[in-house]
């Protein structure tokens, strides 16, 4: 069976020297595996090899309707069409940080799906998301669009944060730096902000600054924080995907190069 769909290409690696096995996550379908036979050839029908964040329709055998053992099995890929609204590839290739930051993106989206789950909202949600980072200007704003991915992807896939009460007590939190008293700590167990009265229970605590814990409370607050106050946020958010995980990223270290 035939299945056309929207595609984002989030992994693509050599399976011999003239094919390549590449991972899509779809708007219908979810995220599939296939092997794109060929693409590698001068005279590909996919236009050439498939890059990592392509964006297009894409035709492939769609395996999910046969049983589950076959899911493991690899799709074959037999078209792949350029999207006429394909994200700004030159706007990143022209801006190492925000192609890395979209690259960890996609890494985390594969990590944190699963196979023939459809999300739409989500896949929405990541072709803006390379959108508005192929046409940002600095650092800080990269920071920031990512960061905000980030907390939605963890809401998409039911492992949203608890960031406006304490998940121990729940004592809930103010949302501007000045009003903020007490410390605040970030716990991965807890999964969410930590009140200075509960933080004992949770070994694994971080301590937040003030500009810090404002923002997590209030998100609104994000996209006009400081870059010391974004890098400090994504230290954090790169150690709790490393304890949901179980093993670091490959792109974590180059979104917190200096």
């Amino acid at each position: 069976m035939l299945t056309k769909d929207l595609a984002i290409c989030i992994r693509a690696v050599d399976y011999s020297e003239t094919s390549q096995v590449v991972t899509f996550f779809t708007r219908r379908t979810g995220k599939i595996g296939a092997i794109a036979k060929g693409s590698k050839r001068p005279k590909s029908a996919f236009g050439g090899p498939l890059e990592m964040l392509s964006y297009g329709r894409i035709v492939f055998s769609d395996s999910s309707d046969k049983s589950d053992s076959s899911r493991e099995k690899l799709a074959a890929l037999t078209e792949f069409e350029p999207a006429c609204d394909d994200p700004d590839s030159a706007g990143l290739r022209n801006d190492l940080f925000a192609l890395n930051g979209c690259l960890f993106a996609a890494e985390l989206l594969n990590q944190l799906t699963d196979d023939y789950d459809p999300h739409p909202g989500l896949f929405d949600r990541f072709l803006q998301f390379l959108h508005d980072a192929g046409q940002n200007q600095d650092r800080r704003g990269m920071l920031a669009l990512l960061l905000l991915f980030q907390l939605g992807l963890l809401t998409e896939v039911g492992l949203q944060p608890v960031l406006n009460h304490c998940p121990n007590c729940k004592t809930k939190y103010e949302y501007r730096a000045s009003s903020i008293e007490h410390p605040v700590y970030f716990s991965s167990s807890a999964n969410g902000l930590v009140c200075r009265d509960c933080e004992p229970n949770f070994p694994d605590r971080i301590r937040l600054s003030r500009n810090a814990a404002a923002c997590l409370t209030s998100l609104k607050q994000i996209p006009e924080a400081a870059e010391k106050t974004l890098t400090e946020i994504q230290k954090i958010f790169v150690h709790h995907f490393t304890e949901l995980l179980g093993r670091p990223l490959k792109m974590a270290k180059h979104v917190l190069k200096g």
